[in-house]
């Protein structure tokens, strides 16, 4: 199996421009000519509709609580054989899934079954050194470690 790089775009909640920043960077991809499969976190149906149009590929539900890392993990892989990148659109935010203190469900879970690297999408509207706090939170939070590999 090829090992196709992946990033995982995630948020600090919902709202914040996730799906504005996937759907666009899908298309300027696939426009310079590179296969980007797309994926969406959670049970999702709206967003994969759009993501599927911007990467003319089905875009296909990623959802650790419903279906299990192994799962999760083999589909990602097949799906994204012929691609050049994988793209995965996270839910609410990076840490909001299922459950209150466990990472089941969650982006973050996603993203480290996958091995995959986070973007995070901040809303700066009326803000500015603030986000580096809330950046620092992110990036050193417990709950970063929360779910084994």
């Amino acid at each position: 199996m090829r090992n196709v790089p992946i990033l995982v775009i995630a948020g600090a909640g919902s709202g914040v421009g996730k799906t504005s920043l996937t759907l666009g960077l899908a298309a300027a991809l696939r426009r310079r000519g590179l296969v980007v499969q797309t994926f969406k976190v959670g049970p999702d149906y709206l967003d994969p509709t759009h993501l599927a149009r911007a990467s003319g590929r089905a875009c296909y539900n990623l959802d650790g609580w419903m279906t299990g890392r192994d799962y999760v993990r083999r589909l990602a892989s097949a799906k994204s054989q012929d691609a050049d990148l994988a793209i995965v659109e996270g839910v609410m935010g990076l840490y909001d899934g299922a459950s209150p203190v466990s990472p089941a469900g969650s982006t973050a879970e996603i993203a480290r079954w996958l091995n995959a690297p986070v973007l995070l999408v901040l809303n700066a509207h009326g803000a500015a050194r603030s986000l580096a706090a809330i950046v620092h939170g992110f990036a050193t939070s417990p709950a970063r470690r929360a779910s084994p590999v």
